[in-house]
């Protein structure tokens, strides 16, 4: 299939020519190509959140679309560039785990070490494989070029899991802060699934603890609390945030990614 959807994740920013360069790569093999931003700011050398990224947005495209995600702090070593394919979509990355969530949301996978170097620009820099191998592939790809003609199915990719929640006792558990959006709110490992009592139309009374933040209430609108008030909420992404009408949650709790989540149930 000719002239394949194109996004890009990276941890490049806008203040650099990386981004711009990687579509100028890709324009020049298919001019025809449409190329998507999902989001360049990512946390710089932060895996985990390029995965959640990918993760979140990915499934929201159509299928056959090439996703291009370069967070990659192992460029120039041995880590190997690799292509991988679910039953919808085809994913470019560094092989250091950015497409751990993508695999465990896939209900079939394919993943292959890309070794097809006619397909690199040359020479292959040591710093900016975004640019020779990644965006170069997926130029390539985007015409229809088929998947195995870049390299051989391998097994042993690199894949991580995301940290789980905890039962610490019947009514007590355990989180962590994932990530810190632009807005400021906190977004928790926490699903429905691991504390399902947290999300029913009326919870038991309950305290989440984070930061110098104690938690009592959950919303399911951000204007349902006053200015400044510090509450629980099911964001878009399926997991408890802890957000602050109109400020930052981070800020008001003094917490941010890594920081402890403690729930305990009534």
């Amino acid at each position: 299939m000719p002239n394949r959807l194109i996004t890009l994740t990276t941890d490049f920013g806008l203040n650099d020519h990386f981004v711009g360069t990687m579509k100028g790569v890709i324009l020049n093999i298919n001019p025809e190509a449409q190329i998507v931003d999902i989001c360049n700011s990512v946390q710089s050398f932060d895996v985990l959140d390029g995965a959640l990224a990918i993760a979140q947005a990915a499934s929201y495209f159509p299928s056959d679309t090439v996703h291009v995600v370069v967070v990659d702090p192992g460029v120039g070593t041995q880590r190997r560039p690799i292509l991988a394919v679910n039953e919808k979509h085809i994913f470019i990355a560094p092989d250091n785990g950015v497409l751990s969530l993508v695999y465990e949301r896939s209900e079939r996978l394919s993943v292959r070490h890309i070794t097809a170097e006619h397909y690199f620009l040359q020479p292959v820099s040591q710093t900016f494989h975004g640019r020779d191998i990644f965006a170069a592939s997926a130029g390539w790809l985007s015409k229809g070029v088929e998947v195995a003609k870049f390299g051989d199915e391998i097994a042993d990719y690199i894949r991580f899991s995301a940290p789980k929640p905890k039962s610490v006792s019947e009514n007590s558990f355990k989180g962590v802060v994932l990530k810190t959006d632009k807005f400021g709110n906190l977004i928790t490992n926490i699903t429905p699934k691991d504390i399902p009592q947290l999300f029913e139309h009326t919870p038991p009374a309950f305290r989440i603890v984070i930061g110098k933040a104690e938690v009592t209430k959950i919303r399911t609108a951000y204007a349902q609390a006053t200015p400044g008030e510090i509450f629980g909420i099911l964001g878009s992404m399926g997991y408890l945030e802890i957000s602050a009408n109109r400020a930052a949650a981070n800020r008001l709790a003094g917490a941010d990614k890594g920081s402890d989540v403690s729930v305990v149930l009534a």
